[in-house]
């Protein structure tokens, strides 16, 4: 075949070549049109349900069971309750037939199902509906037969059979509003065995768990099959330009350069030192109950909904947890993930931009900072982001690919890339920005490639290509399942509109994690490079010594790629992570067009300049802010960065005023020059590296930013050393303890075990038995203890619609009463698990407007020997107090007798919240070993009525790490934001439609718990929805060991509300559904 001279172009193949030519064409394009009716039919083909159904009594007895179902309402339930049973009901012994709720659980009326006695009445209730109510005298007399209850998502109703009122109506009822109960298991106040008739009967809506069937095992192995075939034959029909095929990657690009060897160090270091992402817990927590449930589910909220038609790359987190939970190796694919995205910018994309790019080296460094900027701050963890990042530049450099080598394959790769991005979450639409980028020279070689090969042949396999992606993310998952999913989880929301895209910049530009420096920076100094090379490229239609196809096609993705995140259902700003690459192309791109050969004027580059400065004096006005533990230990982590004494953005716009009146004069002088030659790059290496370090602003900037982060990081481990840090996490995790901050928490199960005994009185007597006890009462002490604190302000958290100012008390720690007075005649509700039989409490609390003064000082307590002290002495309290207002006296005398003097005294830490119930701690090292005895003094000088005091003995807590107490078997509800920290403990499983209930939460601070306790509550389909209807939650004092002052979390330890429920015997079965099948309306 002659050789084609001109590049991409079509030349005339002899009779034989075009023959096998033509038979090639049919190939591509019949198995590209298969590949795309199978890709289109495989959502819609059959898929094996398993099914859950559970009938009660169980055993023939009326014990209860429990049954949390995962969709909380049924798919239908039918009750039977023989009238006879309304009379085996004991006196006293409580009034519900049956319900699907404990009575003792609050909101159990609203929720759930009763069948009940109420008064005089027997009364159907279900979510507060009355459906059918009967005279209780009527139902006992023996006109009645049987109640009936049947409820499902179009009608829900009740009778009682054989009776009829005074008109000869039946006595029933119905409503037509789907108020189908909140199952959680089956629970009635009858005692002994069942009664004849008495029958519930519930089926679990299950339509989630589903696996293919045979016929869609068969349909996708072949359209996946018939997509490779036909890029093949794309291939042989791209080899008829007759030059050979194209290397894969450019010559040397595996050779590492001085840049790549420093870029790969950062990104390596960061991995073992750096922030996670506020999300990793979350993933984790779903990619393990994978394995489980059968399928990606939503495990802290959306009522158990499958994570489609996004989320498809975290079953390989699922795959990598079965081996390991540490967060070094969980996080390898993101670190692979980087190296690879740097290496196609620096090898595929710099050099596309021309001669300029590949000459300067400071659009090269540049590039690098400004990856960095956006890698570290954004994508250290296992979000989607650097997926996307990844997906969206191989899309971008397989378009362009085939645009310079006019073929067609790079294409399909390129659609490949975009598609499995678009699968990993919604912000892959960037790739469809690259691809509408490029749209129009990809159309004219469309066209021209069909002209010669045919439109089927052509756009055949492209076609097969892009829908490819559909075969993996409906692989289990039915098409019209995976639609009602999408569509409860904009219902439930949070969901924005596009319109409403200002609150991402709103949450950035706030002084909180969300808006920190770092992730300011990044942003902006991206929109910095947008605005200065569209001016460019508006005013000289080419930025000067720069490839114009590939420089407009970068601009373009950038916008359009801003545009699209503008439908990005939820507004939170880690999503800008996405820009990773994107933004390395801008920075890249901004520092060729300041180049003083492209831009002449050395007014334009001092404005750049003072652009730059503007955009680090606006990311400095915010506090270094990280996550959640991230932050432990990281300087200006609450505080706009100062160095002595000065304000680091002040410096920052006073540079920029004056490059600004620099700008200014130089405006004025331009008139009286004439323009400058090009400049001149002799003059040695040394001038030449100053010239191309003047050369890139930002890039100087983005180094800076980046060097900031790094070390304050580093500082972050020196300091916390040897407590918890995420290196320290990192680090034991390389050495097979994989537990983080489990390992590092240090939990009290039984706060009892460690209490003090008082020296010269009973345990009932020793917080009051000197005089010095005015005002406190063993009832001095409010019924209410909440605590209200503002999410939003603690963890940066965005307010959206589920955002509120919301009580940030843990579980027994909000006060109460007792119907039992204790040890010292107080009937306040301990917290903790403190035996109010063995405790005394004392407090300060004075209804009304007079308060009286008060002042407490406790017996000595004895201390054992320095052995067996352990790290800290704790004291639970209540109440608002200054920091002055308690302190802890201790004694050297060897007999801390009545008249034991104080040799010194030490304030405790109180790490709130006020004025709920918490753990005072003083560490041991600031009690000398010699201490024999100490005591507890309190001071209420404080007349407003909110400030008050309440103290229990001291205590030497027995301690065990909450890894050891909770372990890696028992069921457990780790929040969302603590899940990555605390891997080795087992998240509560979820199959076919039914939780198993968890016998421990892990909460993370209280601020950031406050953002948990309402993301995951009843309201938006959570586990809290059903844990709060079945189980009492007690918090364990907890602390972090060798950081005594940090308020790590917390841990709640549950106990059910009806102990002799048993778990519900599940019939499980299979049924096959159409991909079109309906089952029903979601949960409401």
């Amino acid at each position: 075949m002659p050789k084609n001279p001109r590049r991409g172009g079509l030349i005339a193949a002899d009779p034989a070549q075009k023959g096998h030519s033509k038979v090639t064409g049919y190939v591509a394009a019949a198995f590209g049109l298969i590949g795309i009716l199978l890709a289109i039919v495989v959502p819609m083909l059959p898929v094996l349900q398993t099914t859950s159904n559970v009938s009660w009594p169980q055993d023939e007895d009326v014990n209860p069971v429990t049954l949390p179902l995962v969709a909380y309402y049924p798919q239908n339930i039918d009750i039977t309750v023989p009238c006879s049973a309304v009379g085996d009901l004991e006196d006293g012994e409580g009034n519900v037939l049956v319900s699907t709720a404990p009575a003792e659980a609050p909101d159990a009326s609203a929720r759930g199902l009763s069948v009940a006695v109420a008064g005089s009445q027997v009364e159907v209730r279900s979510r507060n509906a009355l459906i059918a109510t009967a005279p209780l005298s009527d139902v006992t007399s023996g006109a009645c037969s049987q109640i009936r209850v049947h409820s499902d998502a179009n009608l829900t109703v009740a009778e009682f059979v054989g009776m009829q009122d005074e008109d000869g109506e039946p006595y029933a009822g119905s409503t037509q509003d789907d108020v189908r109960p909140q199952v959680v298991g089956v629970y009635s106040d009858l005692k002994g065995s069942a009664p004849d008739g008495l029958a519930v009967d519930i089926e679990v809506d299950s339509r989630y768990t589903t696996d293919p069937t045979l016929l869609k095992k068969i349909a996708i192995v072949l359209g996946i099959a018939m997509v490779m075939v036909s890029l093949v034959a794309l291939h042989r029909l791209d080899m008829r330009d007759g030059r050979r095929a194209r290397r894969f990657a450019p010559k040397g690009w595996w050779k590492p350069r001085p840049l790549d060897l420093l870029v790969m160090a950062a990104l390596l270091l960061w991995h073992f030192i750096g922030a996670n992402t506020s999300d990793d817990g979350y993933i984790l927590t779903e990619a393990r109950s994978a394995l489980s449930s059968g399928y990606m589910p939503e495990v802290f909220r959306y009522f158990g909904a499958p994570y489609a038609p996004f989320g498809m790359p975290y079953y390989i987190y699922t795959f990598i947890s079965q081996f390991t939970l540490a967060s070094v190796w969980l996080r390898l694919p993101t670190l692979l993930l980087a190296f690879a995205t740097w290496f196609l910018i620096s090898r595929e994309v710099i050099p596309r931009l021309g001669v300029a790019a590949r000459n300067h080296a400071a659009v090269r460094w540049t590039a690098a900072a400004v990856f960095l900027a956006f890698w570290l701050t954004y994508n250290n963890g296992i979000r989607p982001e650097p997926i996307v990042a990844f997906g969206v530049i191989a899309t971008w450099v397989s378009l362009e690919r085939a645009l310079a080598t006019g073929r067609l394959l790079p294409a399909a790769f390129a659609f490949i890339a975009g598609a499995f991005t678009l699968s990993a979450a919604p912000t892959g639409t960037f790739c469809i920005a690259a691809i509408i980028a490029a749209s129009r020279p990809l159309l004219v070689l469309i066209v021209r490639r069909a002209k010669r090969d045919g439109w089927l042949a052509t756009i055949a396999p492209l076609g097969a290509a892009g829908l490819a992606v559909l075969h993996l993310i409906f692989l289990d998952q039915p098409l019209k399942g995976t639609l009602q999913s999408s569509s409860l989880l904009g219902q439930v929301g949070p969901k924005g509109e596009w319109y409403e895209e200002y609150w991402r910049y709103q949450w950035l530009l706030q002084p909180t994690p969300d808006g920190s420096l770092a992730r300011r920076f990044a942003i902006l100094a991206m929109i910095l490079a947008i605005v200065v090379c569209g001016i460019i490229l508006f005013r000289k239609a080419r930025i000067p010594g720069v490839a114009l196809g590939p420089s407009r096609r970068i601009l373009g993705l950038a916008v359009l790629s801003i545009a699209f995140m503008a439908f990005n259902p939820t507004k939170w700003t880690h999503h800008f992570g996405a820009f990773a690459s994107i933004g390395a192309l801008l920075g890249a791109l901004v520092t060729l067009a300041v180049l003083p050969a492209a831009t002449r004027s050395l007014r334009n580059r001092v404005l750049f300049l003072a652009g730059v400065l503007f955009v680090l004096a606006l990311s400095f006005t915010s506090p270094n802010g990280w996550w959640y533990i991230s932050i432990y230990g990281i300087p200006w982590g609450g505080i706009v960065p100062t160095i002595a004494g000065i304000e680091l953005y002040k410096v920052f716009f006073g540079l920029m005023f004056l490059t600004l009146a620099a700008a200014l004069y130089l405006h004025y002088r331009e008139v009286f020059i004439t323009p400058s030659d090009p400049p001149d790059h002799s003059g040695g290496k040394f001038k030449n590296l100053v010239r191309e370090v003047a050369n890139a602003p930002l890039g100087l900037a983005a180094g800076f930013v980046v060097l900031i982060i790094v070390a304050s990081m580093f500082y972050a481990v020196r300091v916390q050393s040897p407590g918890y840090s995420v290196a320290q996490q990192n680090w034991r995790g390389m050495q097979g303890e994989e537990c983080g901050i489990a390992d590092a928490v240090l939990a009290e199960p039984d706060p009892n075990q460690g209490m003090l005994t008082p020296a010269n009185s009973d345990r009932g007597d020793g917080l009051g038995k000197t005089n010095e006890s005015e005002a406190f009462d063993p009832n001095g002490i409010p019924s209410d203890l909440s605590s209200s604190e503002d999410a939003d302000e603690s963890t940066g958290g965005p307010r959206t619609e589920e955002s509120r100012d919301d009580t940030t008390t843990t579980a027994g720690t909000g006060g109460g009463t007792s119907a039992v007075e204790g040890i010292n005649g107080s009937r306040t509700k301990l917290p903790f698990g403190l035996d109010p039989e063995t405790t005394p409490v004392l407090g300060s609390y004075q209804s009304g407007a007079v308060q009286i003064s008060g002042a407490l000082e406790t017996d000595w307590y004895a201390l054992p020997d320095p052995a067996e002290r352990g790290p800290l002495l704790s004291i639970a309290a209540a109440g608002q107090f200054s920091k002055k207002a308690v302190h802890v006296e201790y004694t050297t005398e060897p007999e801390a007798g009545p008249e034991a003097e104080a040799t010194g005294e030490v304030s405790p830490i109180d790490v709130g919240p006020a004025p709920s119930w918490r753990n005072l701690r003083v560490p041991f090292d600031k009690i000398p070993a010699e201490a024999t005895a100490v005591r507890v003094v309190a001071e209420d000088n404080n007349a407003e009525p909110d400030w008050w005091i309440a103290l229990t003995p001291p205590r030497i807590p027995v301690t065990e790490t909450m890894q050891e107490l909770v372990g890696d078997t028992a069921p457990v509800l780790p929040d969302w934001a603590v899940a990555f920290h605390v891997p080795c403990v087992r998240p509560f499983k979820e199959f076919a439609g039914v939780h198993e209930l968890p016998e421990y939460r892990i909460l993370p601070d209280r601020g950031l718990a406050a953002v948990t306790d309402n993301w995951q509550g009843w309201d938006g389909g959570g586990p809290l929805g059903f844990i709060e209807l079945t189980q009492e939650g007690e918090t364990v004092p907890t602390y972090l060991d060798n950081d005594w002052d940090r308020d790590w979390g917390s841990l709640v330890r549950y106990t059910p509300l009806v102990p002799e429920a048993e778990p519900a015997e599940v019939d499980f079965g299979e049924v096959t559904r159409s991909g079109l099948w309906d089952g029903g309306p979601l949960a409401k």
